[in-house]
């Protein structure tokens, strides 16, 4: 009964992984269906906020998979090393981590014309009593002038291997002197997070990444410029020349319109943006997916399941609103239909953690029915997905539909899916083999799908234990 069936590290979250070390193009990602990319969980590029995946990178790359006709998968890493390494072998087709355009990084990559301009600034702590001063006295307890870093023998922690390293040793040459520059395998918010709680005193970063930042640590201070304007752009394999092309085209139409503009205040000048990334459900920040994530685990844990698949299922059948209640009768957190509920011991008057727990006896059931039958476990959670959302019977009428028509009636996957798709039409609800009659099993599918997608996000955000 356990559901573990993805592969987890600790630096890297993929979905399944298709690749075989040769570098893709266009043709193969269209034919495949799928754009593999990398991005990392941040309060800007992806992370997770009442239940939803959000961010500028993931907005934008859905933007770019729904132009070429694909779905987007994701590869989560906050390396830049690794991310490289992983665009050079070819198991991703693009790196949307807002990198600097630099002529270094040129000789191994291609960039995409710039998606947006950032410089880099010198991210320090202000004075404890700073909301007492004022903007001259401010000026004069903090660093102005990058020389001052020399001068204070400073030392300024950067994220090693990214452009801010380099850029803060070419300062170094400007000027004339050395700075103390120390290079950590750490991402840059979680480097402004330690100068705000005092445990280093400088970093660099982006500014839009530094003014996301100092809306959650107001005590940062993020003036102090150490660049000129810079170009920031996704990466590309140098092989993967189509995609570049229409990866361009698409950024050069897309950047100039009104849903980009909406989209790009979102998530740099609104002031949404700061209630989300302070929300206690803005999974980056607390780790947690919803107000439910202690109930979910205690039962999913007692159950052998992955209390983010569950987490999952109860996302799209309430939101996570425990009043949630369906036109056909159904309700709570689960959506529990009165007769199944009274199954397992819930009524429409249970508490949340109730709801939780008749519907995961319910899941429990489903699971001990398809073992008999379907050893694999990535096949089999597809069939109990199904079966909750339509019903046993439905799911049963697909299985003898498949078996008629030469099919694997306990595979899910290109077998009983093709007429759980079809069970809306007369021809194939009215053979003699079907029991139970119409189906929308074009809802069915979209919701085993949707659920398994969503799954994959929340691992990529929440820890399994």
């Amino acid at each position: 009964m356990l559901f573990l069936v993805f592969t987890i590290n600790t630096t890297c979250i993929r979905f399944d992984k298709i690749y075989t070390g040769k570098i893709r193009d266009l043709d193969e990602i269209i034919k495949s269906g799928k754009l593999i990319a990398v991005t990392d969980n941040s309060s800007i590029n992806y992370f997770i906020y009442r239940g939803e995946p959000m961010g500028f990178q993931y907005d934008m790359l859905q933007e770019l998979a729904n132009h070429l006709g694909v779905k987007i998968e994701l590869i989560i890493s906050r390396n830049l090393g690794e991310a490289m390494e992983i665009l050079d072998k070819g198991e991703c087709d693009l790196v949307a981590i807002n990198l600097t355009v630099t002529n270094d990084r040129k000789k191994s990559m291609t960039f995409t014309r710039p998606i947006m301009q950032t410089r880099q600034v010198l991210v320090q702590r202000k004075p404890v009593n700073w909301q007492r001063l004022t903007s001259e006295e401010l000026d004069e307890a903090l660093i102005r002038n990058p020389i001052q870093l020399a001068s204070q023998n400073a030392a300024v922690y950067v994220q090693k291997g990214s452009s801010y390293t380099r850029r803060m040793h070419n300062l170094a040459e400007e000027i004339g002197d050395s700075i103390n520059i120390i290079d950590v395998p750490k991402d840059a918010e979680t480097l402004i997070n330690m100068v705000a709680e005092g445990k280093i005193d400088f970093t660099v970063c982006d500014e839009n990444t530094a003014m996301i930042s100092q809306s959650l640590h107001p005590n940062i201070d993020i003036a102090t410029p150490v660049s000129f304007p810079q170009n920031l752009a996704w990466a590309l394999n140098t092989k993967s020349v189509a995609l570049l092309n229409i990866t361009n085209d698409w950024l050069r139409n897309y950047t100039h319109t009104t849903d980009y503009a909406i989209m790009y205040d979102k998530y740099f000048h609104s002031l949404r943006t700061s209630s989300i990334l302070n929300s206690d459900y803005n999974a980056f920040r607390t780790g947690r997916i919803s107000e439910y994530d202690q109930i979910i685990r205690r039962y999913s844990k007692t159950s052998n399941w992955d209390w983010r698949l569950v987490a999952s299922i109860i996302y799209q059948e309430s939101r996570f609103d425990p009043h949630a209640r369906s036109w056909a009768g159904a309700y709570g957190l689960m959506q529990l239909m009165p007769e199944t509920a009274n199954r397992f011991g819930a009524d429409s008057e249970a508490a949340p953690a109730e709801n939780i727990r008749a519907g995961m006896e319910m899941l429990v059931y489903l699971d001990q029915r398809y073992s008999k039958i379907i050893d694999n476990p990535s096949q089999r959670i597809k069939f109990i997905l199904a079966a909750y959302n339509v019903g046993v019977g439905h799911v049963d009428d697909s299985q003898r539909l498949a078996a008629k028509n030469g099919k694997n009636p306990n595979i899910w996957d290109n077998n009983v899916e093709i007429y759980m798709k079809q069970s809306s039409n007369p021809l194939v609800y009215n053979d003699p083999v079907v029991e139970f009659g119409y189906c929308r099993g074009d809802l069915a599918l979209n919701y085993v799908n949707e659920i398994l997608e969503r799954y994959q996000h929340y691992k990529n955000v929440a820890n399994q234990k």
